[in-house]
């Protein structure tokens, strides 16, 4: 889940472990356009000898846009805009289709709108929102309101430290795997990540990174 800078700084970081309030962590997650992250993804799969490692940025050129480019081991553009999602691969036509089909893609966009632009009431329509952890180790959990969503996805954790978002951890109803971005530093860290097992502590914040 889109595009914060590496390296952000927050605020002291002191506050006692169990004061942690989720208005604190979505006043530092704010970020101004245009801004860009770096993301990390193994996609892990009955069909596949090993998971598949993805990575690439999500980028943000104005409040209104989202952009998630697929650097390797493909290349690949997918723009959210104006309720349509656009999908570039080189030599193919560019792919259109309504957000209305993919409502994880709706929810993508909106996640991240509302978190970059500081919006807790815009995120509070979307979600049922809780937060745990301390400022040096937080969780912000979200339950989907949207009942087409709510059917794909059970809920959304997001993971991070301060002012920075660290992983974007997607659950979905029922049986699927869970899907795990890192951004930003966690990113960074996962250069050499060749298993969902450590893609999965540096989410969670168990590793070092």
């Amino acid at each position: 889940m889109l595009l914060l800078a590496a390296g952000f700084a927050g605020a002291p970081l002191h506050a006692a472990p169990d004061t942690i309030e989720a208005d604190w962590i979505l006043a530092r997650l704010a970020r101004p356009v245009p801004s860009e992250t770096p993301f990390v993804e193994l996609r892990d799969s009955r069909l596949l000898k090993a998971p598949l490692r993805v990575s690439g940025v999500y980028r943000r050129p104005d409040a209104a846009t989202l952009v998630r480019e697929v650097r390797a081991p493909y290349a690949e553009t997918t723009t959210i805009h104006a309720g349509e999602a656009v999908i570039e691969r080189a030599g193919q036509s560019p792919r259109r289709f309504s957000l209305a089909r993919v409502p994880e893609l709706a929810g993508l966009q909106a996640t991240f709108g509302a978190l970059l632009s500081g919006d807790a009431s815009r995120l509070r329509r979307q979600y049922e929102v809780r937060s745990e952890g301390s400022r040096e180790h937080w969780q912000l959990h979200l339950e989907p309101r949207n009942p087409a969503l709510a059917k794909r996805v059970e809920q959304i954790v997001l993971h991070g430290r301060g002012a920075e978002l660290r992983c974007i951890e997607s659950r979905p109803a029922g049986d699927g795997a869970i899907q795990r971005t890192l951004l930003a530093g966690a990113a960074q860290s996962a250069t050499r990540v060749s298993s969902a097992k450590a893609l999965a502590a540096l989410c969670s914040g168990d590793a070092n990174g």
